[in-house]
């Protein structure tokens, strides 16, 4: 399917819009209780029985409009569906919660990998978006390496020592502004090995 332009503001109203759906329905139900036959889930297990499906009819409104989808993206949902699923399966939040940092740990490693290859594996996702130097994407793969060791790690002291609210805080909004925060914080670096004439 070829790809196809739509409005930012529906790309980033699909992607967004299914976490800050999660946000608000678990602090809307985070006292309830739900049961199902004679099991009982509580509001945190019951709303990822939810948001799994929405998600990933999310995914998909994407990819009908655009024609295309991103692999990060896909990768992201297989963990999702088969973590989710366990979850809800199971009864167990332990499983969704540890989500992050399988995505994390799992994209440090394959950047690690690359690095250990004297590649920059992340050249071939954001090459488009960041024209870099050769040295550029090095230093900025190892960074990043580094950024996603360091979230699969927070995300397990959050997880283990802090409120589920603050969970829940920290997997919807926390994660996107920590995200967002690095890369703001890496403008030197990608200003020091641009490639792009107009900057």
């Amino acid at each position: 399917m070829a790809e196809r332009h739509v409005p930012q503001w529906v790309k980033t109203a699909l992607e967004l819009g299914p976490v800050l759906g999660f946000l608000l329905a678990y602090f809307w139900f985070q006292d309830d209780i739900f049961t199902v036959g004679a099991q009982e889930y509580s509001a945190f297990v019951a709303v990822t029985a939810v948001f799994v499906p929405v998600l990933l009819a999310s995914m998909a409104a994407i990819w009908w409009l655009t024609g295309t989808i991103g692999r990060m993206q896909v990768f992201t949902a297989v963990v999702l569906i088969v973590m989710g699923g366990l979850t809800v399966w199971f009864n167990d939040d332990r499983f969704v919660k540890l989500k992050p940092t399988l995505i994390y740990g799992a994209f440090g490693a394959i950047l690690g990998v690359g690095l250990l290859l004297g590649r920059s594996w992340l050249r071939y996702v954001m090459e488009e978006l960041m024209p870099l130097q050769d040295e550029g994407w090095m230093q900025l793969t190892r960074r990043v390496t580094g950024f996603f060791f360091a979230m699969a790690v927070l995300n397990v002291a959050i997880w283990q020592y802090m409120s589920e609210q603050t969970f829940v805080l920290w997997d919807t909004v926390g994660q996107m502004a920590a995200t967002f925060a690095f890369f703001i914080a890496q403008a030197g670096l990608l200003q020091k090995y641009s490639t792009d004439e107009e900057d």
